[in-house]
């Protein structure tokens, strides 16, 4: 990277920062902080929703993926992602904000102490912020590696850098930042990734290499299914992105809880399900091309940003290095907004109150400090991600395994069909999943192990979410439970409430 690239960088960093002070004067208390006040229109959190939803890893971990297996890459993640919001738009999303309108709710599981009780709220709180500490750090240490590729960055200060500016614009701005520089994320990510495809179709020769190029590659490349990425691992990742994308990794529920309304959270639902469609094979194509471009590497993990520097000149290095971080970027400070709302509202004042919330000025500065914190945390593990199996370890195995045990509860418990599965069956199945997860990763890892290569990961993915998800419709069968504010919450779940806007509910709240 020469000088031209790092002003380009700097510029960006700057631009961040200088949204999150602007959004700073729209946060007047923690509704505002963590659900932007129930006012985010709804392309702006669709794109959000998007940008929140894949960070650098995708140039680091899944370029690695698209480097060696090929087109795959694309059914395993975009299509299934894609699948997830269209099954989300119609059953999900328009609940989200329906809790918000009835129960005044800023954090993604308060409404769990209504459908459930307070002690499967703080099972699932607990074990889902902690959970979410590597994911993000996932995210810190696949930014780290593409600045140590292009600039010789050392890994320790890639992480501080990235995720130092993340974390001022974050603590002050809240879900308004957030959003807004996802949005111009959203732009910088856009024209990054044409002039990529551009000039990657450029070096093959010209647009007619979009189908050419297959030829060139390994047979297998061009196959939709490939390697350990088979039918049944894309049917069980389909799942973990149903329960994920829809609410069950937090960061993307406060997308839906924003919206105004259950049909503009529906609306946001299918705009990021149709970028998800089309963004990604803009995304892939250079990463495809990589083999024929820059053969036999023996890193693949840095096959992305090998080939921009193979590509680009100095500014547009930059400019493309922008728009990879801007995708962690977003992704983790809207992650850290997600967590801390988690915190103050269903943490704190279960362990220190009795139950009771925090005043309103209290609220908004615990959301800063829970923010501020978590970030600080999730770049401790970044720079011990090593020791958790490396990007791609923390993202699948340990996020992607996870996620469903906790996620269960929380999406099913919406749903008219799942209301005889009470507080018992919430505990129960997260207790199952991770204890599938502990087995299979540990106890029986050597089993797992000398399994055909192509099974290893999807048992380990599929085993956690498919008990959880078992054992919470059992409970159901088995010992069924009611309960009639459960049973009234759920059934205001199925339409909007146009009585109540954002504003009243404000209003009635602090009444």
């Amino acid at each position: 990277m020469g000088a031209a690239a790092w002003l380009v960088l700097l510029l960006y960093f700057g631009l961040m920062i200088a949204i999150g002070l602007w959004a700073k004067s729209r946060v007047h208390d923690a509704r505002d902080f963590f659900t932007a006040g129930g006012r985010m229109p709804w392309w702006l959190a669709g794109i959000s929703h998007h940008m929140s939803g894949y960070s650098a890893a995708v140039f680091v971990a899944y370029a690695a993926v698209a480097y060696t297996v090929g087109f795959a890459v694309y059914i395993w993640w975009a299509l299934g992602i894609v699948i997830a919001l269209s099954i989300g738009a119609a059953v999900f999303a328009p609940r989200w904000p329906r809790l918000r309108q009835r129960l005044g709710i800023i954090s993604p599981l308060e409404y769990l102490t209504t459908r459930y009780n307070v002690p499967a709220q703080q099972v699932l709180a607990w074990s889902g912020a902690a959970l979410k500490l590597f994911d993000v750090a996932a995210k810190w240490t696949a930014s780290a590696v593409l600045l140590n590729v292009f600039a010789g960055v050392p890994l320790t200060w890639g992480v501080l850098l990235t995720g130092s500016v993340t974390l001022v614009y974050s603590t002050v701005g809240g879900l308004w930042a957030d959003a807004l520089t996802d949005f111009g994320q959203f732009v910088i990510q856009l024209v990054a990734g044409i002039t990529m495809l551009v000039v990657t179709l450029s070096e093959l020769g010209g647009p007619s290499s979009i189908w050419t190029m297959w030829s060139k590659l390994p047979p297998s490349h061009a196959h939709p299914f490939s390697g350990s990425y088979t039918v049944v691992f894309f049917l069980v990742y389909a799942l973990v992105d149903t329960v994920s994308y829809n609410g069950g990794t937090w960061n993307l529920a406060q997308r839906f809880i924003a919206s105004g309304s259950g049909a503009q959270a529906r609306k946001a639902a299918l705009l990021s399900g149709g970028l998800y469609l089309v963004w990604p094979l803009v995304l892939f194509f250079p990463m495809w091309a990589a083999p024929l471009i820059l053969p036999n590497l023996s890193s693949p993990e840095q096959s992305y940003a090998l080939l921009t520097t193979h590509l680009l000149p100095g500014a547009l290095v930059g400019l493309v290095l922008a728009g990879m971080f801007s995708h962690t970027m977003a992704m983790s400070s809207s992650d850290a907004n997600a967590i801390s709302a988690v915190v103050v509202r269903d943490i704190i004042p279960a362990v220190l109150r009795g139950g009771s919330r925090l005043s309103a000025r209290a609220e908004l500065a615990a959301g800063r400090v829970a923010t501020f914190l978590f970030i600080a945390l999730s770049l401790a593990v970044a720079l011990t991600a090593d020791s958790f199996g490396g990007v791609l370890g923390l993202l699948v195995l340990w996020f992607g395994a996870l996620v469903g045990p906790v996620a269960i509860p929380m999406l099913l418990g919406m749903l008219p069909l799942f209301r005889r599965s009470g507080p018992s069956a919430a505990i129960l199945s997260w207790a199952a999943g991770l204890l599938v997860f502990v087995l299979t990763k540990y106890a029986f890892a050597d089993q797992v192990a000398r399994l055909n290569e192509n099974w290893t990961t999807t048992v380990s993915v599929a085993g956690p979410i498919l008990v959880s998800l078992v054992t919470f419709i059992a409970c159901g069968f088995l010992r069924p439970w009611r309960d009639p504010a459960s049973d009234a919450l759920i059934d205001a779940l199925n339409s909007d409430d146009e009585r109540h806007g954002p504003h009243e509910e404000k209003a009635a709240v602090h009444a």
